[in-house]
């Protein structure tokens, strides 16, 4: 598996851009950190302040780095082979699509297991939870950080691709430790 994030300028892929990406592969045993990588790129529209304060990319790693386009070869042969983990699919996914197709004219769709997902299946969609709802309380977070407090895992500085692409990998780990079996097929957890 390998774990990926990507910080961005927004939220909507036709007006945002990626600015950052975090690799990291794994197996249910061992996250495999030697290995990881890492790409701050260039997006075609420029930085916004609030972007800035969001991920700390700056104008100035941003005017040094590269375009997508000229690390895509690369991402795309780290990712072959890989069901990828996500945490919350729409954006990597989307996100991705989108700067692939603007580049290469044709877009890309690849397996995706979404910790997020499988967090809302656990936390949000189960009679009692509904029922909790029901009653006006708040549903339970499934924010990344909120997720890996419920398994006692540490806590990181969020909105670095790198980082939460480890915090994703950990938190698929411990959720597969908690709920499933290491022999759960992946047509169970696969979005």
């Amino acid at each position: 598996m390998m774990a990926m994030d990507m910080e961005t300028t927004g939220l909507d892929e036709q007006r945002h851009a990626i600015v950052s990406i975090g690799l990291v592969p794994f197996d249910l045993r061992r996250i495999r950190m030697a290995q990881r990588r890492y790409w701050i790129v260039r997006p075609p529209r420029p930085l916004s302040e609030r972007s800035i304060t969001f991920h700390h990319i700056t104008h100035t790693e941003i005017e040094q780095a590269p375009d997508l386009d000229e690390i895509l070869d690369e991402l795309l042969e780290a990712m072959a082979g890989h069901v990828m983990v996500v945490h919350y699919r729409h954006i990597e996914r989307t996100f991705l699509n989108a700067a692939v197709k603007a580049r290469r004219g044709e877009g890309i769709h690849f397996p995706v297991i979404d910790t997020m997902s499988l967090e809302a299946r656990l936390h949000r969609q189960p009679l009692w939870a509904r029922f909790r709802r029901w009653m006006g309380r708040p549903p339970a977070s499934i924010r990344l950080p909120d997720s890996r407090t419920r398994y006692g895992l540490p806590p990181y500085q969020a909105h670095h691709a790198l980082i939460d692409a480890l915090a994703t990998a950990e938190l698929l780990q411990a959720q597969v430790a908690h709920h499933y079996r290491p022999d759960t097929p992946l047509s169970e957890v696969w979005n």
